[in-house]
């Protein structure tokens, strides 16, 4: 590990900023086109951010907790930094493509590491048909919202809607409602990893609806397809007592 390239990136938080200055000034950087691994200070939200932003690289990213929350990170400590590189685990995730088409006509095409949540963006609660593979499997879902979330995702927005935890290689999403209202005892459903899932906002005008790809937001939608896409992937890196899978696990007993 001797001579690895890496580059330290950090969130604008006081504590990841004061974190770069010493690291930088212990281990070196270069610049993100030059690195062989990217170091991410933050949380989260930087995590996620660092790694849509040089997805077309597919560098793996080493994350250390400096931010409000850090379930994809690792833990903070200055010392062994290159030792820790060396022993890290790699975790490959395969991203979810959101193609949407809003009221307009126009076209997005978004990926999202984590899930894909449809939002009621007024008073009125949503309308929704849900189609799996072609197959009408809901005609109508009246709710807040709806997530299609991955494994890696299935501990963030999905957990708190009430969604099941995914072990990472179960090879399934979560489709999970958010505030249901009818059918009111829908708690959602568990679908195989290849599936594509078609959303069709109803009553679009009086109920209009948005679509989030991570952090990348889509107003006015009319319709929403999401499928795990192959074409992009994404490498994370853990410390083997941080494995990435056996936290997912540890969560589901968590009290």
């Amino acid at each position: 590990m001797a001579g690895l390239k890496i580059a330290i990136l950090a969130s604008d938080a006081p504590a990841a900023q004061a974190a770069l200055r010493r690291l930088r000034q212990r281990y070196g950087s270069v610049l993100p086109a030059k690195a062989e691994v990217i170091v991410a200070l933050g949380g989260d939200g930087f995590m996620l951010n660092t790694l849509h932003r040089f997805m077309d690289r597919e560098i793996p990213v080493y994350g250390m907790s400096r931010g409000a929350v850090g379930f994809l990170m690792n833990e903070y400590r200055e010392a062994g930094l290159l030792k820790r590189l060396r022993s890290a685990q790699r975790v490959m995730l395969s991203p979810l493509r959101m193609i949407a088409t809003r009221a307009n006509g126009q076209v997005r095409e978004v990926l999202a590491i984590n899930e894909v949540s449809l939002l009621r963006q007024t008073r009125q609660a949503a309308k929704i048909r849900i189609t799996v593979d072609g197959t009408v499997r809901m005609v109508e879902l009246i709710c807040d919202g709806l997530i299609v979330a991955t494994p890696a995702g299935s501990t963030a927005y999905n957990l708190s809607a009430h969604g099941p935890i995914i072990p990472i290689g179960a090879g399934a999403l979560a489709l999970t409602p958010i505030s249901a209202f009818r059918p009111r005892r829908w708690r959602g459903a568990l679908l195989p990893s290849t599936s594509r899932v078609t959303l069709d906002i109803l009553d679009q005008d009086k109920r209009p609806v948005s679509a989030v790809a991570d952090h990348t937001e889509v107003r006015n939608v009319v319709r929403v397809e999401v499928g795990e896409t192959h074409d992009h992937r994404f490498f994370l890196l853990y410390d083997p007592e941080h494995n990435f899978e056996e936290r997912i696990l540890s969560e589901q007993f968590t009290q």
